[in-house]
């Protein structure tokens, strides 16, 4: 059987997971693949295994960002289709993706792949060589709004920790492209090979909730108006306090449909979803470093019942809060 080409490029200052946890994966795979041929307790029929490759420009010793040295090869200069070309992030993807040699190579590869997978701001070289146009992605929660602004023909979604859309996957930062890998392999071997992998990396199959609940907190712009930054001031130093658009409006002296009109326009989002989002951040705070029920939690930040600050929460985050404390709590 002719295996599957992984093709995952590298460049002078890589993340080094973004390139070592695919790769780790697509080898696990390999290993479960023969041991199921070996002991016949795995259905592989058809499933060819992969040819992972780690390629770059030079095909020299590649320096990571964090001064780990990879061993790469050249990058390919036949016509044989490649599988899954992957693109990783780092901090030297700044450079990278204005090195027009390395893009074209991206773009003419692209075109013999079946499919390309980005890990984290890996999807600013896919987006530079026109290949995320037209679809919708995900990439590292920091660099989110940058990939939007500079690259508007993609529509960027902040939130999953992988995305698939067409013959593109995107993932977030850093080892959620082990995670993106995993729903590669589950794609072309099914759940038992990528559940084998997973136990073998301890590892979620599919991790809960997005990667909102790892993010700091993103703050609103504020409003240019001196009366509506007072406003967005009082929200953020009492979350819990009474802050119903009649309340806000009075405090800035208007009327509450004039008052929400202005302040959605110069914040970027309503008055009740700005104060969401402070109630949200400031319940994350109580969460990872309170004992507080979250009925006390609920009332302190503005909620009134935990039931209320579920749905909030899930919302918002996406995982439950008391899931959230369970991962993120400081002591």
């Amino acid at each position: 059987m002719r295996p599957r080409s992984i093709v995952i490029v590298a460049f002078p200052g890589v993340q080094p997971l973004d390139v070592v946890g695919p790769h780790e994966v697509f080898a696990g795979a390999n290993a479960a693949l023969d041991g199921g041929r070996r002991s016949r307790d795995l259905d592989t029929t058809d499933r060819r295994p992969y040819r992972i490759g780690v390629v770059s420009a030079d095909g020299a010793n590649v320096v990571t960002e964090s001064g780990l040295q990879l061993g790469t090869s050249p990058l390919p200069v036949d016509e044989d289709p490649i599988d899954t070309l992957v693109l990783p992030g780092g901090s030297g993807v700044t450079t990278a993706r204005f090195d027009g040699p390395l893009i074209s190579w991206v773009r003419s590869a692209a075109s013999r792949s079946r499919r390309i997978a980005t890990v984290c701001s890996g999807a600013f070289l896919a987006a530079q060589a026109g290949l995320l146009d037209g679809r919708t992605v995900t990439t590292h929660w920091a660099r989110a709004a940058q990939l939007a602004a500079e690259y508007p023909a993609i529509t960027v979604d902040p939130d999953p920790i992988y995305r698939h859309d067409g013959n593109t996957w995107s993932s977030a930062g850093v080892t959620a492209g082990i995670d993106l890998s995993l729903a590669l392999v589950d794609a072309d071997h099914g759940s038992e090979v990528s559940q084998t992998v997973a136990r073998w990396l301890v590892m979620f199959l599919h991790r809960p909730g997005g990667q909102t609940q790892f993010a700091t907190a993103t703050w609103t712009p504020r409003a240019e108006r001196s009366h509506l930054r007072r406003i967005q001031q009082r929200i953020d130093d009492e979350p819990g306090a009474d802050h119903s658009v009649s309340a806000l409006a009075a405090g800035a002296a208007m009327s509450p449909r004039h008052f929400t009109r202005v302040f959605t326009g110069e914040v970027g989002v309503s008055p009740g979803r700005y104060v969401e989002r402070v109630r949200i951040e400031a319940a994350r705070r109580l969460l990872e470093t309170s004992n507080d029920t979250l009925d006390v939690v609920a009332q302190r930040c503005g909620f009134g019942t935990a039931e209320t600050l579920r749905r909030s929460f899930h919302r918002g985050i996406g995982v439950a809060p008391d899931h959230y404390r369970q991962r993120f709590r400081s002591n």
